[in-house]
């Protein structure tokens, strides 16, 4: 029989997503893939498999889930209330989901993408050569109640009960931001202040991309609304005809018209994506050397992620048989006596 993971429930931004599909812009295509990357490669790490296995991504809330054979899962991303037949689990962990489990996975305590890995990967069928929905282009849809998705095999030499610690992105504060070709169609005070300002994250956001509201007037380019359409990726920031920006994600369109005073740089995009309603943020411009050297010792982080792994301590908030351990040398639950034959 085939491993599956069978969706009992499931809210509707839950798709699988893997690191995208790259080379399919001039088909209109754009790479997709996971809102928050590195929350793959933590999922990775905590399972001790490859970064290229795809996942679930749940945007904001999770759903009920049962494996037909014992599995390994790992949680990372936004952390979200779980548990499994009602025993509660760390996030950014790795845990054992025995067969006919029930897992649960609930809203989103902080941030707006949460990740559900399954030990050897959601293998549904290669499409452009990744499993990543495009919702955008329909490239595949949303995860059905009902649907069985099917899992690759697992060698499962590493076991469970690895943790890590995540870097912090849910929170706003600063990204860093390259001038791009169209920068300077922004007079240098415009410049100055953009990144000098305060923005708020807005309540529209999607996959696509998500609109800053900054605090004080808004933005506006020399050659106003008469630029040609052009490619564009994630991470660019365009200023649309009200003067906000609007940082593109993984399932931004292929080209657009309005002027780019700038992008993110990609180690940054998670904390944009990860943005929920209200959150502040600003935008700091760096070099673009400054930059590929951030990316490169990024990279090397990511690449590292298995080293930093550890065991995973229960936490005593969740230990419902806490009193009856002993925690320190000579200091019992206190009705031994009582219990005694």
């Amino acid at each position: 029989m085939t491993r599956a993971l069978i969706c009992h429930h499931a809210s509707p931004g839950v798709t699988v997503q893997d690191a995208g599909r790259p080379g399919y812009l001039a088909q209109g295509v754009s790479r997709g893939g996971a809102a928050d990357r590195l929350a793959l490669a933590e999922g990775a790490a905590l399972l001790r498999q490859g970064p290229e296995l795809a996942a679930l991504e749940l945007a904001g809330l999770g759903g009920a889930f049962e494996a037909t054979e014992d599995m390994r899962i790992a949680l990372t991303g936004a952390p979200m209330r779980a548990n499994i037949d009602g025993k509660s689990l760390a996030w950014n962990a790795s845990h054992l989901l025995r067969a006919g489990e029930r897992l649960v996975i609930g809203a989103a305590r902080q941030g707006s993408y949460g990740y559900l890995h399954l030990g050897g990967g959601v293998a549904t069928p290669l499409v452009l050569g990744a499993r990543g929905v495009h919702l955008a282009a329909s490239v595949g849809r949303a995860v059905q109640a009902g649907e069985r998705l099917p899992v690759g095999e697992d060698a499962g030499l590493n076991g469970v009960g690895l943790t890590l610690d995540p870097v912090p992105r849910y929170e706003g504060g600063t990204v860093r931001v390259v001038t791009g070709p169209q920068t300077a169609f922004f007079n240098p005070q415009d410049q100055e202040r953009f990144a000098a300002t305060t923005f708020t994250r807005d309540m529209r956001g999607n996959r696509m991309g998500v609109r800053w509201v900054p605090d004080g007037e808004g933005f506006h380019s020399q050659t106003g609304l008469s630029v040609l359409s052009e490619v564009i990726v994630s991470g660019d920031i365009q200023i649309t005809g009200d003067g906000t920006p609007f940082v593109l994600l993984s399932e931004c369109q292929t080209t657009g018209g309005y002027p780019r005073i700038g992008s993110v740089i990609p180690s940054d995009l998670p904390i944009v994506a990860q943005a929920v309603p209200g959150t502040r943020l600003r935008f700091e411009f760096i070099a673009l050397k400054e930059a590929a050297d951030i990316e490169r010792r990024e990279a090397a982080r990511r690449a590292a992620l298995g080293s930093t792994v550890r065991p995973l301590l229960r936490d005593p908030h969740d230990m419902a048989d806490l009193l009856a351990y002993q925690l320190i040398s000579g200091v019992s639950a206190g009705d031994e006596l009582e219990r005694r034959p």
